[in-house]
């Protein structure tokens, strides 16, 4: 087994398919120990919330007590999930430089951290693809054109569309749940428009002791709603401790995201999430973010009043100047900063 494994690196070292920085690990990744991926973790118990038959009372308790859960019932054609997995994996299999050319406004292709700016030392074992839903037509592109990025790009409409669906069955029971005005609710969900979906690929990584899929975050969506292979590697952080997310066929898992900390003023909590690197196999994962309307106020009686705009603007500010995101704490009533 050892030396199947090592042969499994090997071959992932000289993969061209790989970001150049990852055939050629860093010894000198300064990652502090007590930070180093964690395996063998307890497996998380993920709450199950069945769409087609949804208790408000069952979703209020697990957004209270958790924020994440998974969704049965979904109504996402499962061969659609497995035909969006198939072809991601294709193409992020494709050389490296062959990915960077692609894809092109409005995709992009994304490798080492999802946030520009990033320092080089929290450098994130991850490449991607971002996909912007409400551009995908509007750029002028034909959805129903052949190739694989054209081919791909008629999957992840596809797809986005299930996902604003699930959205807005979700962001409204939430928003009764909340008791949430009416009209200040309005712009705090957009289907498409500002929203979008991530396909990751997580390599194969020599040194899985130095470096994480994705370090330790919260995700800045009202919430995220993830599709995820076989192999696992998620975790969240609860009850101050790291928890294994297993992934199990035909569901899909949703993560509560800052904004719906904030316009619920804390009754419900963001969820603290990271991807661990695996030394002889990959993981593919697609993740659908849904955000509020661009210039819409989100107003609540414990953070400042923003719109999602200067939000986007004040991580990125954050991102540049520290390599991390300040998130919440920058914009909660009487935080210093």
């Amino acid at each position: 087994m050892e030396s199947k494994a090592a042969a499994m690196e090997e071959a992932a070292a000289s993969d061209p398919s790989y970001p150049p920085l990852f055939r050629r690990p860093n010894p000198g990744s300064n990652r502090e120990a007590d930070q180093r991926p964690a395996h063998g973790n307890p497996v998380f118990d993920v709450p199950v919330i069945d769409l087609e038959d949804l208790d408000p009372v069952r979703l209020d308790e697990v957004c209270r007590g958790v924020g994440l859960f998974r969704i049965a019932n979904h109504g996402v054609p499962s061969a659609l999930m497995d035909r969006l997995l198939d072809q991601s994996r294709g193409l992020l299999s494709l050389p490296f430089e062959s990915k960077r050319t692609l894809f092109s406004d409005p995709m992009s292709y994304i490798w080492g951290t999802p946030a520009l700016g990033a320092k080089v030392a929290n450098l994130n074992w991850v490449e991607g693809f971002h996909v912007p839903l409400g551009q995908l037509k509007s750029k002028g592109h034909d959805l129903d054109s052949q190739g694989s990025a054209s081919s791909f790009r008629c999957l992840a409409d596809e797809y986005g569309r299930h996902m604003a669906r699930i959205a807005r069955t979700l962001f409204n029971v939430v928003a009764a749940n909340l008791k949430l005005d009416a009209k200040k609710a309005a712009s705090y969900l957009s289907e498409f428009d500002g929203t979008f979906v991530r396909v990751y690929r997580y390599p194969c990584c020599p040194e899985a002791d130095k470096y994480f899929g994705m370090n330790a975050h919260t995700d800045s969506s009202v919430l995220s709603i993830l599709c995820q292979d076989e192999l696992g590697g998620l975790q969240i952080f609860h009850d101050n401790q790291w928890f294994d997310v297993a992934p199990i066929p035909g569901m899909l898992t949703v993560n509560l995201g800052d904004m719906i900390q904030v316009f619920g003023n804390d009754e419900y909590r963001s969820v603290k999430h990271r991807v661990l690197t695996n030394r002889s196999k990959e993981r593919i994962s697609v993740c659908y973010f849904a955000f509020p309307m661009e210039d819409g106020l989100i107003i609540s009686s414990r953070y400042k009043t923003f719109t999602y705009r200067e939000w986007k603007a004040q991580v990125l500010e954050d991102i540049k100047a520290t390599g991390d995101k300040v998130g919440l704490a920058r914009f909660r009533i009487g935080d210093p900063s």
